[in-house]
């Protein structure tokens, strides 16, 4: 009996995920190829032979997605599994109907099937859309339980940009693992804090195999999500976080609105900074979609270490790459410490651009008077140290999650920009987290 022939749409993540779970061991079908969209420079490689299985002894092709309807004609692909996150509801849907036009099944696989199950206690961080703040949601939560004394293991949300057979499994208990695993400023950005916070993090691609590593050394399971993805892992409770400077995108990305329905604990992050307008909306879909939810106030103030560095000056803002990208935010923390601070002018970074970067600001035209630190891979990490080298400011403000200035050179004063949670009122995360504390 002939397979029948799959092809899966991804961006480095989901899709190997799926793959893992629902048709690595599965007779019946034939994955063909993954395409890769979103992520620089990860398309045009193979998932290896090593992790795809026995059925796949050449592993399998990685291609643009740019060559889909193509791949559909010439591998005669009978059905489309849509596999990555942070995208509109009108997106995906122009996608399947350009699928289906070409005669194939576009599917997007549920939640559960692709969820694992632990034998510890999980908890899971997720969110509506990137940049909502999940990882200063998700470092509180692991403060609350190491101060309970557990032993808590975070699993990151796939960033497997490299050799994905070296990267099958991978652990990182101290800031010399980050460059023993030659990790991407990205992914500086989400394991540091965890590191330096005490907290053990895995991440990779095979996360059944991480998740059992992870048990041996674990009281609790905290997923650290990415994107607007939903958990990998079956959770005992889930807490998501919304964001009302973007009122109405928890009802309309995908799989955000996913999230907002299973959510035992909804986060409304930024209530600091958000219009009393946006932070009602936001209210309201919640009680309209899941009241069950528990609703948590939360805020995520700035600190600045040399605020008189900015105060009557020209200031170039570098924000966090992805929450600017695929995340469609214009400004992130360096731009709300400008404004804060007095800045005199955000400098515009783009007649500066250099390689990489400058095709970055051609691809998210809107991206605006500030810097993505975009950092997947060495080349754009070179650009982005040149790029920086030539603008013409009094201070360089550093918004992203990482001190940027240990990973690259920069000439001019600096300041760097740091947030953690800080929720209001109760119910607070101690109090949703209680079972977990005992």
């Amino acid at each position: 009996m002939s397979r029948r022939k799959i092809l899966i749409m991804g961006a480095a993540g989901r899709d190997f995920h799926n793959f893992n779970t629902l048709f690595r061991d599965d007779k019946s079908v034939e994955v063909v190829a993954f395409t890769a969209t979103q992520i620089p420079d990860i398309a045009d490689r193979k998932y290896p032979a090593a992790l795809a299985g026995s059925l796949y002894p050449k592993g399998i092709p990685i291609y643009p997605e740019e060559k889909l309807a193509s791949l559909i004609k010439s591998k005669k692909v009978e059905e489309v599994i849509f596999a990555y996150s942070d995208v509109s509801s009108q997106y995906v849907m122009q996608k399947a109907q350009m699928v289906n036009s070409l005669g194939a099944h576009f599917t997007m696989a549920g939640a559960a099937p692709t969820m694992v199950r632990s034998t510890k206690p999980v908890i899971s961080v997720c969110a509506i859309r990137t940049g909502c703040g999940k990882s200063q949601t998700t470092r509180a939560v692991a403060r609350i339980l190491l101060d309970a004394g557990k032993k808590v293991a975070a699993i990151r949300h796939p960033m497997p940009y490299g050799d994905l057979a070296k990267q099958k499994v991978q652990r990182f208990a101290s800031l010399g693992d980050l460059k023993k695993h030659k990790c991407t400023i990205e992914e500086m950005e989400e394991y540091e804090p965890h590191i330096v916070n005490g907290v053990v993090i895995y991440a990779g691609v095979d996360y059944e195999a991480i998740l059992r590593e992870a048990e041996k050394e674990a009281d609790v399971i905290l997923w650290d999500g990415g994107n607007n993805d939903m958990p990998f892992y079956r959770p005992d409770f889930s807490i998501v976080v919304v964001d009302p400077h973007r009122p109405g995108h928890e009802l309309e990305y995908y799989p955000g609105f996913a999230n907002l329905l299973m959510a035992d604990a909804i986060v409304i992050n930024k209530i600091d900074t958000a219009d009393l307008e946006g932070i009602e909306m936001v209210r309201e879909n919640i009680a309209a979609f899941n009241p069950k939810a528990i609703v948590i106030d939360a805020a995520s103030p700035l600190s600045v270490d040399k605020p008189e560095l900015i105060r009557g000056r020209k200031v170039l803002c570098v924000e966090d790459g992805p929450t600017l990208t695929h995340g469609g935010m214009l400004y992130g923390a360096g731009i709300m410490a400008a404004m804060k601070f007095g800045a005199s002018e955000l400098v515009d970074p783009r007649p500066w651009a250099t390689g990489k970067l400058a095709g970055t600001f051609e691809k998210y035209p809107d991206i605006g008077t500030l810097l993505p630190a975009m950092g997947y891979g060495a080349q754009q990490i070179k650009d982005l140290e040149r790029t920086i080298a030539k603008v013409k400011c009094d201070t360089v403000i550093i918004g992203t999650p990482i001190d940027l200035a240990r990973v690259i050179e920069i000439k001019q004063p600096k300041v760097r920009v740091t947030y953690d949670l800080d929720e209001i009122g109760h119910p607070d995360l101690k109090d949703v987290l209680k079972p977990f504390l005992k």
